[in-house]
């Protein structure tokens, strides 16, 4: 059974160089090969092994490679947004990646998102610690293999190299991998190779390629096989309005053949959308690649692994990520059901509790499933499009039985037009899936505070006050007098002790500078109404008062003492103490 091409993807952090990378490998092979050898097929670049091998030239022959594999079709829409589009069922259909860090500006919170999906569907990668010629006191030297290029900087640039190089190895460290410098992995199955490049210069993208062909060769070679003469399966990449052609598909092809008129199963948010290929398009040869009217070629058949955009009627609902297969009339019924079954992983709906996402693709949606599903957080409701007024709707179902619940996560989406979204539902969007679930938590934490804090707001607050001498203003029925508020907070309606441990009065009412009050904090001179007390009899000026607090509310302060101000702990401590003279295990 023969070997089909390789399918890498590049992924990393926003300007980190990865359309460089590609763009440099692309004119590499250009300039080193005869016109047509390599072509551009859609959404991605087919380098033919041939290309490879004279990128890499003495590279291979050093190190003594057998090459078998016929080629690589690299991705070449880069970013982890098309990397969670590339699905195939049980994982990414990327069998590699190349992971581009910026060697100044080291592991950033996108490249953890990168790292986190590649974890996620168990895709090998290597990394290209990229901009090396950017580094202070870099001296190029194209010609020279990379490894011997180092040793002739000067010694600053060197040591600032290994440092920042180690600075990443670290940093993956922290997250579960073992990585190292290419020429120093003694493991590939341990490790993770680490590339230094330049891929504006040109400098380490041979060594680059050729660790991904070597890697390729040594651990993919079975998963490779590939039978061309069989039905297509396929992920679609891009859904697109074409002038003359109406809605075109462009997919990638990772196993058997397709050809114009066979009958095609597409995933859908519904039933599997059945349709015909009315006709097969690939880009003319590379060397048109530059120019933006770049025209397609009318094939008959294409064989895996390619780019190819497909033309057929029906394709309005299709959305990008989903599966297609070919088949015979005869088994249309059955690869429906398999082509659902597939689908109904990724979406799901159930009764349960928990929050609504959204996604802009298939893989999108699962990339992000996968990784709320780690964290335990719960999912009632994902599927794929911008947030609707439904979403929001099952969003504001959870509010009663999960207030924390009661939000929509949205993935590279939008909100619709003119959809209010009510006080008790939160909506969330981002096109960072990292950032996205940050900030979930964020607002998490956040929401968790405020809603203990509710729960102890009707509690009687802890306080202790002082009545102030010279300033009883009445005796009794009820009596008034001045009193500052030591630590804590005196509310209205509170119950008030002295020392002993016994209620006697509550704070009825509160004035300051005449008018009412609710409460009144630490540092405040406040007059206090104290019903059922006579000053100079069972209270006296400058007697201490506490808050009466009942023993059950004091047990729930001791449940949400991370809500409480050190001053309020204090003083339930002084409380605990005054009851546990009459009761020694009194709020415990």
């Amino acid at each position: 059974m023969p070997l089909r091409q390789v399918i890498i993807t590049v992924l990393g952090n926003v300007d980190s160089g990865k359309t460089q990378l590609l763009d440099t490998i692309r004119s590499t092979a250009i300039v080193k090969s005869e016109p047509g050898k390599i072509t551009q097929s859609i959404g991605c670049s087919l380098i033919s092994i041939d290309i490879i091998k004279k990128i890499c030239g003495k590279l291979l022959r050093k190190v003594n490679l057998d090459i078998k594999i016929p080629g690589f079709v690299v991705i070449d829409t880069p970013g982890h947004a098309s990397f969670t589009s590339l699905r195939k069922r049980g994982g990414n259909l990327a069998d590699i990646a190349i992971l581009v860090v910026d060697i100044n500006e080291g592991v950033k919170s996108q490249t953890l998102e990168c790292i986190d999906i590649l974890k996620q569907y168990k895709t090998p990668f290597v990394v290209a610690l990229n901009k090396i010629d950017l580094l202070p006191g870099w001296i190029s030297h194209v010609e020279m293999a990379l490894l011997e290029n180092i040793e002739k900087q000067k010694e600053n640039v060197t040591m600032a190299i290994e440092k920042k190089l180690y600075e990443v190895v670290g940093k993956l460290g922290e997250l579960g991998f073992n990585a190292e410098r290419f020429d120093r992995v003694e493991d590939h199955t341990k490790q993770i190779a680490i590339i230094p490049t330049s891929a504006k210069i040109g400098e380490g993208l041979p060594e680059l390629l050729m660790v991904v062909t070597g890697l390729s060769q040594k651990f993919l070679e079975q998963s490779l096989k590939v039978n061309i003469e069989g039905n297509a399966k396929g992920t679609i990449l891009e859904v697109k309005d074409e002038k003359g052609l109406g809605t075109t598909i462009d997919v990638i092809l990772y196993d058997g053949s397709l050809r114009q008129n066979d009958i095609i199963v597409i995933g859908s948010l519904g039933d599997p959308i059945v349709t015909k290929v009315k006709a097969l398009f690939e880009p003319i040869a590379l060397t048109e690649i530059q120019d933006k009217k770049s025209k397609f070629r009318n094939v008959m058949e294409i064989s895996a692994a390619a780019g190819v955009k497909v033309s057929a009627p029906e394709l309005d609902n299709v959305v990008a990520g989903m599966p297609l297969r070919s088949c015979l009339p005869d088994d249309i019924d059955k690869v429906k059901e398999e082509i659902k079954k597939e689908v109904a992983e990724v979406i799901i709906e159930t009764d349960k509790q928990g929050i609504v996402i959204k996604a802009d693709s298939l893989g999108s949606l699962e990339a992000l499933t996968k990784i709320l599903k780690e964290k335990n957080i719960e999912i009632k409701k994902a599927t794929i499009g911008d947030i609707s007024k439904k979403d929001v709707s099952d969003a504001e179902i959870n509010y009663e039985k999960g207030p924390l619940q009661s939000v929509v996560l949205g993935f590279n989406v939008k909100l619709m037009h003119e959809i209010k979204v009510p006080q008790n539902v939160k909506v969330l969007s981002h096109n960072v899936i990292y950032k996205l679930i940050e900030n979930f938590e964020k607002w998490q934490q956040e929401e968790r505070k405020k809603l203990e804090g509710k729960e102890i707001e009707n509690l009687y607050k802890p306080c202790k006050i002082q009545i102030l001498k010279g300033y009883t203003f009445r005796q009794n029925n009820p009596a008034v007098v001045g009193v500052e508020v030591v630590a804590g907070t005196l509310k209205a309606g509170t119950p008030l002790m002295k020392k002993d441990g016994i209620a006697i009065t509550e704070a009825k009412s509160i004035q300051q500078e005449q008018e009412t009050i609710e409460k009144a904090h630490k540092g405040k001179q406040v007059a206090v109404s104290l019903p059922n007390v006579t000053i100079g009899r069972q209270v006296n000026e400058e007697d201490i008062l506490f808050s009466a607090i009942p023993e059950d509310q004091f047990r729930k302060f001791k449940e949400k003492k991370k809500l409480l101000s050190n001053d309020e702990v204090e003083i339930l401590k002084e409380i605990a103490e005054i009851m546990r003279n009459h009761n020694p295990l009194w709020g415990i």
